[in-house]
């Protein structure tokens, strides 16, 4: 039976936004509701511990993959099946992969609750025996097809590619992309895919979160009826590699890349605490200072003074040991690349100097896209699942905020000087007039 893990309301645990229960259910399946009875709809989040991460080398991209083949049908719907029943009611459904998760999701009104429980619970324990060669080199091809469209031949595209093999050695999780190589989905087998279903696609390797207008009795009695009597499978294996690399990379590590692309481009990635880390919070606050807004370091001084056409900056909430810091930036057409890498480069090696004005505009801006994006089942959801996963609390997602309220401007200016620094840095760089494909990873 499911046993009750952790309860609390926002307003107890010193938060003030959501009210959660939290359960385990036999199979280990973990069970996180969210009830709102403001809205008529109700969003079902399901994150499976399972990403880019997990893949052993010369098996890449088998996460995303995965991730086609689960609407492809299971014992009771039929392939597309899952889109059809959720469209026919007027929901929609979708899901994702990440380095360290792959997600699915649907959202519908509230009187079908029971629908998308269902859908996922067949998907869950009954999609083997709806497996064939077909349905596999179907995915395999689209998955390709995609690998080429939205990286190798379009502008930019194979940054992320060129970025993460640059930041980490080869013997990390994160040194390859969520998209694989298309050598190693080429080679994927019908056997490879049910010995990754049976590793991972498991009730004790998954959270499922149900948020909006619904009786939290209800949905325990409806979400034990639909999964419980899935059978747990042995813990998953360990993360392949090696996970531990010192936040430095010795020195700034550069690839330029010739390519047909509109406007020179930099990305500049360090390697930072990650998101399970109390030391998160601080770069949360400095990415904001840096890169969030009209009121950030790099828009009023990169910017605003024409240097650059646009410059943001971004934090990856990462969790296997290490994340990414990162800052794109985009010049004109007459635009120098190293005038372009000088100009954010002196920005990020200045973050040590923070103002008490900055970070407390910054934690305020932060707070209100939070609460923003809180007001969507579909995205309350999702981050509830997500801390159920990295946390093993999903309602530390109410505490969240005053963790970062917490951070003082000292501690963002260490942070800085600690990691913000020409040797932990790689820079990659694209430079107009080149050939029409890039394509491959940094050289």
């Amino acid at each position: 039976m499911a046993q009750p893990v952790g309860e609390g309301n926002g307003a107890a645990r010193g938060g003030n936004m959501i009210e959660i229960e939290q359960h385990m259910l036999a199979n280990g399946l973990r069970l996180v509701l969210a009830p709102d009875r403001t809205t008529p709809v109700v969003g079902v989040n399901l994150w499976y511990g399972v990403g880019s991460r997990n893949e052993a080398r010369g098996r890449t991209g088998f996460a995303h993959l995965f991730e086609h083949m689960m609407f492809q049908g299971s014992a009771n719907v039929p392939k597309n099946g899952h889109f059809h029943h959720i469209e026919k009611v007027g929901g929609t459904a979708n899901a994702t992969t990440w380095f360290d998760r792959t997600n699915y999701y649907d959202t519908v009104p509230s009187h079908h609750l029971d629908l998308a429980l269902w859908l996922e619970s067949d998907r869950m324990g009954w999609m083997l025996p709806a497996m064939t060669d077909e349905k596999l080199e179907n995915q395999r091809d689209v998955v390709m097809n995609e690998r080429r469209q939205r990286y190798d031949n379009q502008p930019y595209g194979d940054w992320d590619e060129r970025m993460q093999s640059l930041l980490f050695p080869a013997t990390h999780p994160y040194h390859h992309t969520v998209i694989g190589a298309l050598e190693d989905i080429a080679a994927a087998t019908l056997e490879d895919v049910h010995e990754f279903f049976a590793t991972y696609y498991l009730p004790n390797n998954a959270v499922i979160s149900v948020c909006g207008d619904f009786d939290a009795d209800h949905a325990l009695s409806r979400v034990r009826h639909h999964f419980e009597g899935i059978p747990a499978g042995p813990p998953p294996p360990p993360v392949p590699g090696t996970a531990r690399v010192p936040f430095s990379t010795g020195e700034t590590l550069r690839t330029d890349v010739h390519a047909a692309v509109p406007l020179p481009r930099i990305y500049m990635a360090s390697r930072v605490p990650p998101f399970t880390a109390d030391a998160f919070y601080p770069g949360e606050v400095i990415a904001n200072c840096l890169g969030s807004g009209r009121s950030s370091r790099l828009y009023d001084r990169v910017v605003r003074s024409r240097r650059a056409k646009s410059a943001s900056c971004h934090l990856l909430p990462l969790t296997t040991g290490v994340t990414i810091f990162l800052v794109i930036a985009t010049g004109f057409p007459d635009t120098a690349i190293d005038d372009l890498e000088r100009a954010v480069a002196a920005e990020i090696d200045d973050a040590g100097t923070l103002t008490e004005e900055e970070v407390a505009r910054a934690v305020v801006g932060a707070e209100t896209r939070t609460l923003r994006e809180l007001q969507r089942v579909e995205t309350r959801a999702d981050l509830l699942s997500m801390y159920a996963t990295c946390f093993g609390d999903a309602a530390r997602l109410n505490d969240d905020l005053s963790r970062l309220r917490g951070v003082t401007v000292e501690e963002a200016r260490e942070w800085g000087r600690r990691f913000m620094h020409p040797a932990n840095r790689v820079s990659v760089r694209y430079i107009p007039g080149g050939p029409a494909t890039t394509g491959g990873a940094a050289t």
